[in-house]
């Protein structure tokens, strides 16, 4: 009997469980994830963020104008990126998948940098490189923001990337379920709503080595702004660009502070020294610096007799140094001379180095200037740039790639010995007293030629041949060398002792 009434029960449990509405088996697991409630949040992780650059040049807007984030966080590799914070390593990073955050509305972009970026490949930095300014200059209402990789935060990215991969392939209920399960991470600044800077103070330093003589002394003007630029202003360092500029303009003002301390030394040159600021924004301190010597005073070292401005711009790098001019000087001139010192100098000390002169007119059109003399020749002040780049476009010039271990101390050093040996040659008017003997420096190569070319014609004397194939000899070589009259010379002062 109570087996009989214990399969009636059963039976009737069943049944009526057979007569549940469908919809209760949906709901019931969205119960059962609500009863069970989410799995216990991890402790929160802070990290520090750069926030891309926002500002406005000549009324065109550049970055990002947000900077509140609360969203949670996505990799690229999922499907929904809308109203996500959407986190990339830089190794991974391509300006299609920024695009591909922006098109779909992602609430935040955050870029993730290796601490160490001597690991980095180079082909990755130059790329990088390439894209930050198309970044600045696509305006977003997108927050981008720049971290540091750390432990912590590559195992956030971890886990996020595991779970944006996932969901791509899942089912509806495999997204529910690990929805309810996986770990997720909400991205939050604590920095307020970003606000325009209505008045900016930008800050140039000036110095100068008054000349020996009279009052209407020519003045030789050497400049170098400071300023580092990159898609993130606190991840700027600017080292070579151009903070090997105002390193070379320091040591020249040392250097010549030191000669102009002895009457000796003290030459017939005003030097004035300027360390500009806002060099990243168009120059703007060197346009206000122009402005109020040449405008708004009567007495100024700008206005008396400018010899020529030297603009020092990126000489960390490479094995090229340029001069670039808007106009070529004329022979005759200071700057001319300071062309040719310049030349020679390289060309005689350091045969290693490539040297060219680059011509480039000035295009008013453009909305920035290509290079820091320009200021000054719109002015019309004789004036030119010395650089290790060949272009103004180099990405170098504007990028948070550009830090100190990309500077080579020994080529800094190089760079500054020419370019302080030609200055003083021109400052001092030694072109002429080292004329006579230049061509002992021509390097390794033609020394042992100059040397070779003596010995043959002595042996040629000592056996015995007339003076007519001598003659011959020193002609072929006058033909060969043509300005070089100094090994003519001294062949010709050995011919002719033994001739006579």
């Amino acid at each position: 009997m109570l087996e009989e009434a214990g399969e009636e029960v059963l039976g009737s449990v069943l049944l009526k469980a057979s007569c549940l509405p469908l919809s209760f088996l949906l709901v019931l697991p969205a119960v059962l994830l609500l009863l069970l409630g989410p799995p216990p949040a991890s402790a929160a992780h802070e990290f520090t963020v750069y926030r891309m650059q926002q500002y406005e040049l000549g009324g065109q807007a550049y970055g990002t104008r947000n900077a509140v984030l609360n969203t949670e966080a996505r990799t690229v590799e999922a499907d929904v990126l809308s109203r996500r914070c959407v986190m990339m390593r830089l190794k991974d990073f391509s300006y299609e998948q920024y695009q591909k955050a922006l098109r779909q509305s992602a609430g935040a972009v955050v870029i993730i940098l290796p601490q160490n970026m001597l690991s980095v490949p180079q082909d990755v930095i130059r790329q990088f490189m390439e894209i930050e300014p198309e970044m600045l200059a696509m305006e977003t209402i997108v927050p981008v923001y720049f971290a540091e990789e750390d432990k912590e935060l590559l195992s956030i990215y971890e886990q996020t990337q595991a779970a944006s991969a996932s969901q791509g392939s899942a089912s509806a209920a495999e997204v529910l379920l690990h929805t309810a399960t996986a770990n997720g991470f909400q991205m939050v600044t604590s920095g307020a709503q970003s606000k325009a800077v209505s008045d900016w103070l930008i800050t140039s330093v000036e110095g100068r080595l008054t000349g020996l003589g009279g009052e209407d002394l020519p003045t030789i003007v050497i400049v170098a702004h400071y300023d580092s630029f990159g898609v993130a202003p606190w991840l700027s360092h600017g080292a070579d660009s151009n903070g090997s500029g105002v390193a070379v303009l320091l040591e020249l003002a040392r250097l010549f502070s030191r000669l102009y301390t002895y009457k000796r030394t003290h030459a017939g040159y005003n030097l004035l020294f300027f360390a500009s600021g806002g060099g990243k924004f168009n120059y703007q301190g060197t346009k206000r610096w122009l402005e109020d010597n040449l405008d708004h005073t009567d007495s100024s070292l700008l206005q008396d007799n400018v010899a020529f401005v030297l603009c020092l711009d990126t000489l960390g790098r490479g094995n090229s140094i340029h001069l670039h001019v808007s106009k070529p000087p004329k022979e005759g001139t200071l700057q001319h001379a300071f062309l040719m010192e310049l030349e020679l100098v390289v060309a005689h000390q350091f045969p290693e180095v490539r040297f060219s002169m680059v011509h480039k007119k000035i295009n008013l059109a453009e909305d920035m200037l290509a290079w820091e003399h320009e200021r000054f020749a719109i002015r019309r002040l004789p004036s030119f740039t010395v650089s290790h780049l060949e272009s103004h476009r180099d990405s170098l010039r504007n990028s948070i790639m550009d830090a100190r271990a990309r500077v080579d101390p020994r080529i800094l050093t190089r760079n500054t010995q020419i370019i302080m040996e030609a200055l003083t040659r021109v400052i001092y008017n030694l072109t002429e007293k080292v004329a006579y003997i230049s061509f002992f420096f021509w390097g390794e190569k033609w020394g042992i030629i100059i040397i070779i070319i003596i010995i043959i014609i002595i042996i040629i004397i000592m056996i015995g041949y007339n003076c007519i194939i001598l003659g011959f000899i020193v002609n072929t070589l006058s033909l060969f060398w043509g300005g070089k009259s100094g090994i003519i010379i001294i062949i010709m002062i050995i011919i002719g002792f033994n001739c006579t």
